[in-house]
This record gives C-alpha cells, sequence and structure tokens, in this order.
C-alpha cells in the first residue's frame, strides 16, 4: 500500500505586520530587517485567534478542496511548538471543533521541523494500513510568545497554518527521507520557562522567561551543515539524485540560510521556493504554506519530485521526497 498527498490548505491571520510598523516601537529598520532575513512583512492572530483555531481554517479548506468530510477523517496530527494549552493536545481540540468523529490524535513537538516530521509519522500510520487517510496540520501563533523590544527576535516570526491531507494510493508518492537530532543544542532557540524545568513564577514573568530566545549567528551557523546532509541523506535512502528534483521547499526562516544551503549544495537558488519575504518565520507552518503558493504558481507538474526541508529547534532536522500525483492536480481543480 502507497500514500499520496491529495489536498494542501493554508490559512493566514488578517493583520499584517509590516517592518516599517516594528521599526516605530523597537530599535530596527526596514533596511535592517530585508537585508538581514529577507523579511518584509508577517501575519499576526487576533485575539480570538489560536494555534488551534488556526489549524481548523487550515485543516477546512485542505478538506473542502478533497471534497472529503470531516467525519470521514481518521488521523489528525499537528505540528506545533506553540499549542493551546500544556494539555489536551491541540489535535484533540481541532478533532472536536472539525468534527472529525472517527479520528484519533495527537501533537508531535519538533520545533520548525515539525511537519516533515509529522508528514512521516502519520504516512506510516497509511502504509501500515492502520488508517486509510490523515491530516497533518502545521500551525503556529508565535506572536504571543515574543519580547517585541528584541529586535534580533521579534522581527522574525510570524503566525499561520497549513494542512495536508495523505490517503492511502496504489502507487507510493511519499517516498521517505533522512531525519535528524541534536540535544547538544538544546540553548540555541529555546523558551526557558513553562515548564517542569523552570515552572512558572512571579519571578520568571518579571524576568521575561516565557518568550522565546534565540542565538541567531551560532545557530545559522550549525544549522547548514545539518540541513545538507539531511538533504543529501535524503536523496541517498530514496535513490533519487538531487539534480533529479524539480523543487526544493525549505523552512522559511532566513534567506541567508537558504541562500547558504543552496551554495553548499551546488544548486542554484532558483529550484529553491522562498516565499518569507511575505509571512516570516512562521515554524511548523512554514512549509505547507510554501508548498500550497509553490503549487499555485504551477512551480510543480504531475511526475516531479520535490523535496521538503526542515530544521530548528532541538536541534532538529527532516528531509523527504515526495513524487507530486497527478491525483492532486485533478482534485484541486475540480
Amino acid at each position: 500500500m502507497g500514500v499520496a498527498l491529495t489536498a494542501i490548505g493554508t490559512y493566514l491571520p488578517e493583520r499584517i505586520l509590516t517592518n516599517d510598523e516594528l521599526a516605530a516601537t523597537v530599535d530596527t529598520s526596514d533596511d535592517w530587517i530585508r537585508s538581514r532575513t529577507g523579511i518584509e512583512e508577517r501575519r499576526i492572530a487576533a485575539p480570538g485567534e489560536t494555534t488551534s483555531t488556526l489549524a481548523v481554517r487550515a485543516a477546512r479548506s485542505a478538506l473542502e478542496r478533497r471534497g472529503l468530510a470531516p467525519e470521514r477523517v481518521e488521523l489528525i496530527v499537528v505540528a506545533t511548538m506553540m499549542p493551546d494549552h500544556p494539555f489536551p493536545s491541540t489535535a484533540c481540540l481541532v478533532q472536536h471543533e472539525l468534527g472529525a468523529t472517527r479520528a484519533f490524535a495527537f501533537d508531535l513537538s519538533a520545533a520548525c521541523s515539525g511537519f516533515v516530521y509529522a508528514l512521516e509519522v502519520a504516512a506510516q500510520f497509511v502504509k501500515g494500513g492502520s488508517v486509510r487517510n490523515a491530516l497533518v496540520i502545521g500551525s503556529e501563533v508565535i506572536s504571543r510568545y515574543l519580547d517585541w523590544e528584541d529586535r534580533s527576535t521579534c522581527v522574525l516570526f510570524g503566525d499561520g497554518a497549513g494542512a495536508a491531507l495523505l490517503e492511502s494510493a496504489d502507487a507510493e508518492l511519499l517516498l521517505g527521507g533522512a531525519f535528524r537530532s541534536d540535544g547538544s543544542g538544546k540553548e540555541l532557540l529555546y523558551m526557558p520557562a513553562g515548564g517542569t524545568a523552570q515552572p512558572a513564577t512571579a519571578h520568571t514573568v518579571e524576568s521575561r522567561q516565557h518568550v522565546l530566545k534565540m542565538k541567531g549567528p551560532e545557530l545559522f551557523q550549525e544549522v547548514v551543515p545539518i540541513v545538507c546532509e539531511t538533504i543529501l541523506d535524503a536523496c541517498e535512502r530514496t535513490g533519487i539524485a538531487l539534480d533529479d528534483i524539480r523543487l526544493i521547499v525549505p523552512h522559511q526562516a532566513n534567506v541567508h540560510i537558504v541562500e547558504e544551503i543552496a551554495d553548499s549544495l551546488n544548486v542554484p537558488l532558483e529550484r529553491f521556493y522562498i516565499h518569507l519575504q511575505k509571512v516570516g518565520n512562521t515554524s511548523a507552518a512554514s512549509i505547507p504554506l510554501a508548498l500550497e503558493e509553490a503549487v499555485g504558481q504551477g512551480r510543480v507538474e504531475p511526475g516531479d519530485y520535490i523535496l521538503i526541508a526542515g530544521f530548528g529547534a532541538g536541534l532538529t532536522c527532516g528531509a523527504s521526497i515526495i513524487r507530486w500525483g497527478d491525483s492532486f492536480r485533478r482534485i484541486q481543480a475540480s
């Protein structure tokens, strides 16, 4: 039994926060942000929006495109590092709100690699015959956990969600990949407080320990070689040459990271899809958001090989190769 990606749905909050708006409240400028990140603007969730509500909007979009009723969904995996609550899982909230009464649901925490990890996990459930379909969702509301006085982090991130529907198929279209973790880099990107290591207290709130902390230059240096190794490993494991990959959709973190990866792999930058200038770093949501846009622009045709690559806090990294199927085009056009 094989598995195919048959539909994608996305959701972005309406609120757009531009670089110029940020420059009015923090010591930065549009030129500074663009030159160092490539980002021009990002989306910010409205007060009533949460990680689960964004995920539901993206999931409904995917299901509507496929014409699949929510009660026919059998598995929901939500990749996020910003859940609605420590427990219950965000996926259970999504399952209830969607009306996916037959589905079992759980969260997966792998930060910005989350969607790639979750896609592989869900694919194994489908391939093994445990379920006939699965919704894989990357959703984040990072804006609630940023220090808006720290220009090294607050300019980078945005909110959003993307969902992919996997279904059993005669042909194998999710070809597999390679995955890595290196916990020695845990303090390059993390949130100090809020867990069992440092529970919430008045002191942790006052000292801003419940916001995202990042060591940008060090993270950059660590990430690039790991991503390149993982991409090459994915090609070797699947038997698909890097030159045969039509499009690479990386995690949308920083344009210079993508440029460095392309240069290290000796792959033209034109074969990477980049759209972070309009959404910023949306963590687990970034790859499905970029993939949907790339498909909409005709960057992918049936039979093409696509490589998706996630990397982030943990440190985590994952790369998977997908053979694009004709069923996706038929469903989206219907």
